[in-house]
């Protein structure tokens, strides 16, 4: 199809229409989404204004990753136009294309070569409308800073192009873009969009929204899981002017005019609860999950096998088995849950802060049985996610109140019920058992996760006979996405478990590790910090150094971590990564990414675990609940590998799964260390 057959005109500026390329296809495109389902239609992109104003359209969301900024430079590299001049929507169901949602390290390989893609295009059509106009020869034409630059010395910008008219247009072929290798703005350490606006205060975040008419909503949460509603006596609320309840089954909550009286009334009402009895506890739950299964193989599916390892094990010279125990963990999101609901003429509006706000339309649009163009989700940038909100739970609770109040209602999550009523990263058990012949070499590899996930449970190492299963279990605890899901668990077994026969077979760890790999990318970043971190000797006597590498999401990552011996156990001192996620987009934010990535990896690596029993949660509070501190952290040392000829692949989560069994090899040089989370000296 030539350009011309799809350039249209239509009033207000310049829409580009991108049509999905079938990778892409469960991530973008209109249309009611399930996880699995194929966009129906084209979606819009792109807009240009009159005054040359670039504004980008997206169903991702920003929840501190930066993405804003590094989709923005995206457009502006291809569009050839000043960052300045580009800004984004993102994570509105109204004005944005459909979206599955954002998690998975999915928005720099799936979404930024989709706004690459129509920058360029739009680029292409602007030079195509420049050149109609000049009757000029395409070949004398180019684009730079936001005009059309012809022969003569001619020049238009791209507003003037666009004044009063839109092109609209349907991506048939890849339009031309820029090698890795010519990138002038993305590649750039470029200052995050909006930035001063979060410095200053002046965002609003989700729970900061306000509403003409606006009440506040609470929440009667049950005396602990899985309990039924018994009693409720709401007297002492209602005598509390302009107080609403409202009971529906085993839901009761109030609306009141301030946040004040709505937490008064919340006091007011008594209710009584019946809480099941024999729940498992935190100390029983790694027997719980072995002996209650619930489907082998899951999404897991059957277990790999490769090779045969019963015969393996059989001719092995040495053999090793540990069982290493995962806890639940919290996600801790600097902001906790929030929902403001509307309700007008038919319509649901809902702003919250949520990592899928297509998701939690179609929740919305379940729970009150209406049809999804009748319900929008707003996500203003919130503060973090870390996988903690896929889930439109709060949104559907402020939307009850606000029907039964019958005016806007905003609902936000105390922190305790953060802790006590969101889910949890999955608790798990992870066998291993291995082998090795004569020659050190693995000779079989057995590793199985119980309950814990997927992500990363494939060995990246050579081992010829190998068998890998998941075990999906029942869970007491709600659980669900957490950053890196599994593949924190399923690194540090594995780690933890290689560690272990280096040090049997007396072998240095990164040769061990060295000659059992094949993949480049994960031996340079190996390589590469184990030349930052001086391995194998730390810094100052006293200390210890451990080290850790994997793959995961298309990116690659190595962790070294020195210790220090103290009276209590022990001290991390210092942190080397190296990260490789293909070519770099912004290296300061890829850098803020895997520094934060090692701080909250700090939490599980050290302090975190979830303790429960009799149905209740025992340490919902951030005094009980340990996080990381400034005190916590010691000096990151952050080596990034630029790979131009490789495509960007996501850097959300990979940075973090190497932080504790790096933390963990290193405590054993100080004594033997418990094969569980948070890493403790026995």
């Amino acid at each position: 199809m030539e350009r011309r057959d799809f350039v249209k005109l239509f009033g207000g500026g310049l829409l580009v229409l991108v049509a999905a390329p079938a990778a892409l296809a469960q991530e973008s495109g209109r249309g009611r989404g399930g996880q699995n389902q194929q966009p129906a239609e084209l979606a819009a992109w792109l807009q240009i204004d009159g005054n040359g104003h670039v504004t980008g359209s997206t169903g991702k969301v920003e929840i501190g990753q930066n993405a804003r900024t590094a989709l923005a430079q995206q457009i502006a590299d291809e569009l050839r136009v000043p960052l300045a001049s580009v800004s984004l929507v993102m994570g509105d169901t109204d004005r944005t294309p459909y979206d599955m949602g954002t998690f998975g390290s999915r928005t720099t390989p799936t979404m930024a070569p989709v706004m690459a893609k129509a920058a360029a295009t739009a680029r292409e059509m602007l030079i195509d409308q420049a050149g109609a106009r000049w009757q000029a020869d395409r070949a004398s034409l180019a684009a730079r800073d936001g005009r059309v630059f012809g022969p003569g010395g001619k020049s238009i910008a791209y507003g003037e192009i666009t004044k009063g008219q839109a092109l609209t247009g349907t991506i048939v072929a890849d339009p031309p873009q820029q090698k890795r290798t010519d990138w002038q703005i993305r590649g750039t350490a470029a200052k995050k969009l909006d930035g001063r606006a979060f410095v200053t205060g002046a965002h609003e975040f989700p729970s900061d929204i306000k509403r003409p008419g606006m009440m506040y909503g609470h929440v009667i949460r049950p005396d602990g899981y899985g309990a039924t509603l018994v009693t409720l006596d709401s007297a002492g609320a209602t005598k509390i002017p302009g107080v609403t309840v409202v009971h529906d089954g085993d839901f009761a909550g109030v609306v009141a005019p301030t946040e004040r009286d709505a937490k008064r009334a919340t006091a007011a009402v008594r209710a009584t609860w019946n809480v099941p009895a024999g729940q498992p506890s935190s100390r029983t739950i790694f027997t719980y999950l072995k002996e209650n299964p619930e489907g082998e193989g899951g999404r897991g599916g059957r277990p790999t096998v490769t090779g045969d390892v019963a015969a393996a094990r059989a001719q092995a010279s040495r053999t090793f088995e540990a069982s290493y125990l995962i806890p639940y963990i919290a996600h801790v999101p600097l902001e906790p849950r929030a929902a403001v609901a509307e309700w007008q003429d038919g319509k649901l509006t809902v702003w919250t802060g949520t990592q899928r706000p297509f998701g939690v339309r179609a929740e919305l649009a379940e729970a009150f049985h209406l049809p999804e163009d009748k319900v929008r989700v707003i996500m203003p940038d919130m503060g973090s996610g870390y996988g903690g909100k896929h889930t439109g739970e709060c949104a559907i609770e402020a939307a009850r109140l606000a029907k039964a109040a019958g005016r806007p209602v905003k609902l936000v999550w105390t922190r305790a019920e953060e802790f006590a009523w969101a889910y949890f990263r999955p608790a798990g058990v992870i066998d291993v058992r291995s082998g090795v012949d004569a020659q050190g070499r693995i000779a079989f590899w057995e590793f199985d996760n119980w309950n814990s996930g997927t992500a990363g449970i494939q060995t990246p190492y050579e081992i010829a006979n190998r068998r890998i299963a998941f075990h999906p279990a029942k869970t007491p605890l709600r659980q669900g996405s957490y950053r890196g899901l599994a593949a924190t668990a399923n690194h540090y077994a594995r780690e933890m478990h290689m560690d272990e026969m280096a040090r049997a077979l007396g072998a240095d760890a990164v040769e061990f590790r060295l000659r059992h790999l094949k993949d480049d990318r994960l031996r340079n970043v190996l390589t590469a910090v184990a030349e930052k971190a001086k391995w194998p000797k730390p810094s100052a006597a006293g200390r210890a150094l451990g080290i850790a590498a994997g793959t995961e999401k298309g990116s690659y990552v190595a962790t070294a971590a020195e210790l220090s011996k103290t009276p209590s156990g022990f001290k991390v001192e210092r942190i080397v990564i190296a990260f490789e996620c293909g070519a770099i987009v912004n290296p300061d934010g890829l850098k803020n990414q895997v520094e934060g990535a090692v701080v909250q990896g700090l939490g599980g690596a050290l302090f975190e675990a979830i303790e429960f029993a009799d149905g209740r949660l025992q340490n919902g509070t951030m005094e009980q609940y340990r996080v990381p501190r400034f005190k916590d952290v010691p000096p990151i040392d952050v080596v990034l590998l630029d790979r131009r000829d490789l495509p960007s692949a996501g850097a959300g989560e990979t940075p973090l799964v190497c932080v504790a069994p790096a933390i963990g090899s290193a405590a054993r040089a100080f004594g033997k260390v418990e094969a569980r989370l948070p890493v403790t000296l026995a």
